[in-house]
Order: C-alpha cells, then structure tokens, then sequence
C-alpha cells in the first residue's frame, strides 16, 4: 500500500492559510514531536495543534485531496513509535483538546476531549467518588485518547480490565474527513456493529477519537497493599496462582525479577533488603480493595498464602503513605533501567499466567547468545511481562534488537502475545505476520483500505511492508 509523505511546499502554504498560529513549522515545535519513548526520532514536516474536531476533519478532508500522511499524536508517553511521521506528514497533535466535558454522577459517566491527562481524569473522578479505573504506569502524562488508541491497560486491569472495556461511545474523524459518532452512553447497545471496539486499539490508524463517553465505577473506600520477597520467581508465581485459584482477585498483581531487584533495591527497607542478600530473587507485589474490612481481609489472606509458598519477607502497607512507598519502588524500575544503559529495547509480551516462569527461565540463555542484559517485571495477575533488553554499549543495538524479535517468538511458542498494552506500531510492525494468520492479516487490511482508500492517517503503522515480512512462524 502506497505511503504518502509530506504535503508539497504549495500544499504547505494552504494549511498556513487554513489553520492559522495552530500549524506549527518552527524547528523547534517540529522537533518536539519528532520523537516518543521508543527513543526513535522522525521529524515530521508540520504540525496541527487541533482545538476541534471540526479542525480535524478539515485536515483530514485536505490530506485526501493533496494527498499527504497525517499522524495522530497525544503525549508522545508511547514506546512503539506509533505516534511518528515516519513519511514526514502532518502531525496532528490532540494534546490542546484537553477538557474534562462532564462528568455525570447520576449516570455514573464522563465525558471527555482526547488530550485530557489520565492521571487528571482519575484525580477528578475520585472529587466525585468516583473511579476511572485503568491506571497506565504513564498515567500522570499520558492522555486518554492515546490510552484508548493502544488499549492501554495498566497493574489495575487484573481486575478492572484495561481501556477498551471504559469506553461506551466516541466521536472520532474517520481518514477521509467524515464524522462518526459510534457507542452509547448506556451500558448495553447492541445495535448494529461495535465500531467503538474497533476504533479503540486501532493505534490511530482508522480514525482519529475526537471525543470520548467513559464508564466510571464507584471509588473503592480504601486501597491495601503488601510486597513479598520469594527466593525465585517460581515461588512468586505459584503465590500469585495461588492466590487467584483460592477465590481472591488483587486489584493489582506485580512482580519484579531479580536483575529489578539489585537495580531498585536500595529503595526498600531495610529488613527487606537483608532477604534480598540473603537469597531473595524475586518480589510480588499485592493490592486489594473495597471496603476497610475487605481489604483488610483480603491482604490477611494473601500474606498467609505468600508465607505458605515460601515467602522469605512481607513487606505491608497499613496506610496510605506506606502503600506509596512500597507503588514507588515499582514504578521506579523503568527509569532506573532507561537512566543505567546506553542501548535499550522495551517489549511488552504477554504469556498465560501459568506460563510467566517458564518465559523468564528462558531469559538466562537468550542473554547468553546475544550478549545482552534482560531485566523482567510486569502484571503477574494478567501474563504482562514488561522485558526491557540493554546493552552498555551502542554498536549492540541490532544484537538487542534482534533479541527481542527471539523474545516474541518465545512468548509465542508459549501460547502467549507480542504485546500487552504497547501496541504495535513502527517497531513491531515486521513480526506481525509471527503472530497473525495471512486470512485474518488480509481482512484486517481491508478493513484498513475500506476506511482509508488513499492510505492517509498514521500510514506505516501495523503492517509490515511486503519487503518487511518476516513470515508466519508461530
């Protein structure tokens, strides 16, 4: 499928003219969005700073005429590049549409622009008592409508399930400029096919979400966690088993491996550390919420199951200023990985529960072969594994890279997914094909050619280009 690129300088003048100061062309707005967390860097050739969605449907509406890519964008907090002009088009940065339209305690529902925070939604839902539960570890700088374009899941969805199942309806700009307005703001509809669902994970690709209606839940009373220090990740992951199997669902199951552990170490207390020294190689972090006596209850119940299985110490968190510190060593593991190493490669594969031991026991030998250091943490309670592959060394990145490509095919082999919550984007494009069969790789681009025949929004993303495939191996 053709790829276009950027608008020619006559088209360029005509945006000028269109969009007014919101078209940015300066080197420095360029540049600012010429990158996400991947650590890739494509600058595009202009930017949309969009206010409306009538703004957006008139940049899409021009793409199809001049033909040129347009590339949504929210806060560039994502780590698979799909957020680049990697063609040099348009980005359409949404970030500006950032209002908080409504949120209706009656219905128990928000309604809301796409470049609103999550973290910010979260905060004024629970003004309200209310919950907007999915809970991206970028949840402070990420915006809902990128969290909607990948399906962004988070430590919460063991029990509250990720993006996709909060979103009720949405306006959104399809690639040729027209206005759909898909769901309801009810709880059920099944009228007609759910385009809502389809939209949502579609990583900007057949459609730009203008606007969201979003399920909210009642805000737990209170939030109880503790951290469990087992001699390997085995006996963490038949704790966290365990636990499921015996009639407990955590709102959120976490662990960390032993490679996280030396890196973050420091940042536990002090008995905590002694086990780490002491044979400690794997830490499982537990929460549980509802009422106080639930909770309660609930984390009782799981530091019983975790000192039957092996645990070597609990670390609890009776109030809310402990529960923090204890969220805080985990959500301290990426910056601590991207800040110690020059080359690094973040992989988001997800394996059955049952399976998360097996697929780091096969870590140890993939290092070996490729010369390359893994650190493994993620969502236990869902299969998530979060691997971040580095090297010191910047001449390493295609033996990283080519690390993590034997990564996915491990999680495959294991029944599992090459990504969780990261999406696919420029940077798994060309494995695609390991995981998705040829019938249904061809209805999904035809759906994609159906929607946007001139191959206009975020071209590139997704599906690799025939010179790409790596073919069918899972």
């Amino acid at each position: 499928m053709r790829h276009p690129g950027a608008p020619s300088p006559e088209t360029l003048e005509l945006l000028k003219h269109e969009f007014g100061a919101d078209l940015l062309t300066a080197p420095k707005e360029l540049d600012a969005r010429s990158r996400d967390d991947s650590g890739v860097r494509l600058p595009p050739a202009a930017v949309l700073l969009a206010r409306s969605t009538a703004q957006v449907a008139r940049l899409l509406s021009l793409a199809n005429e001049r033909l040129f890519a347009v590339v949504p964008r929210g806060a560039g907090t994502g780590l698979a590049g799909g957020c680049l002009a990697e063609t040099g088009g348009v980005v359409l940065d949404l970030s500006a549409m950032n209002r908080i339209l409504s949120i209706d305690c009656d219905s128990v529902t928000a309604t809301v622009e796409p470049g609103v925070l999550t973290g910010a939604l979260r905060s004024a839902a629970k003004d309200k008592g209310l919950f907007y539960p999915p809970d991206p570890a970028s949840l402070e700088t990420s915006t809902i409508g990128g969290n909607a374009a990948t399906n962004a899941g988070g430590p919460a969805c063991v029990k509250y399930g990720t993006t996709r199942d909060y979103v009720l309806g949405l306006t959104a700009v399809l690639p040729t400029g027209e206005v759909v307005r898909t769901g309801t703001a009810t709880r059920k509809g099944v009228v007609g096919y759910d385009l809502t669902r389809l939209l949502v994970g579609s990583e900007g690709t057949l459609g730009v979400i203008t606007q969201l209606t979003l399920k909210l839940l009642p805000h737990p009373q209170t939030q109880r966690c503790l951290a469990a220090v087992f001699p390997g990740l085995d006996a963490a992951m038949g704790a966290v088993i365990a636990v499921m199997t015996r009639g407990h669902l955590p709102a959120a199951m976490e662990f960390l491996d032993a490679r996280c552990l030396k890196l973050v170490g420091d940042l536990l207390p002090e008995h905590v550390r002694a086990r780490l020294s002491g044979g400690g190689e794997a830490l499982a972090l537990m929460e549980c919420d509802g009422s106080p006596d639930e909770a309660a209850r609930g984390v009782a119940a799981i530091e019983d199951i975790c000192r039957e299985l092996g645990a070597l110490a609990i670390l609890p968190a009776p109030d809310e200023a402990a529960r923090e510190a204890v969220w805080a060593v985990r959500r301290s593991v990426s910056t601590r990985i991207h800040e110690a190493c020059a080359v690094y490669v973040p992989e988001d594969i997800a394996v059955p529960i049952g399976r998360i031991a097996h697929m780091v026991a096969a870590l140890p030998e993939v290092e070996r072969r490729f010369g390359v250091d893994i650190f493994a943490f993620g969502h236990a309670g869902d299969g998530n594994i979060h691997l971040n592959l580095t090297s010191p060394d910047e001449a390493a990145r295609p033996r990283v890279e080519a690390a993590a490509e034997d990564c996915v095919r491990l999680a495959l082999a294991l029944g599992g997914t090459m990504s969780g919550e990261h999406g696919v984007g420029l940077a798994k494009r060309a494995m695609l094909p390991l995981e998705i069969e040829p019938v249904s790789l061809r209805v999904q681009r035809g759906i994609k050619g159906l929607l946007d025949p001139k191959n206009i929004l975020n071209p590139g993303k997704l599906f690799p280009d025939d010179a790409e495939e790596v073919g069918h191996g899972a």
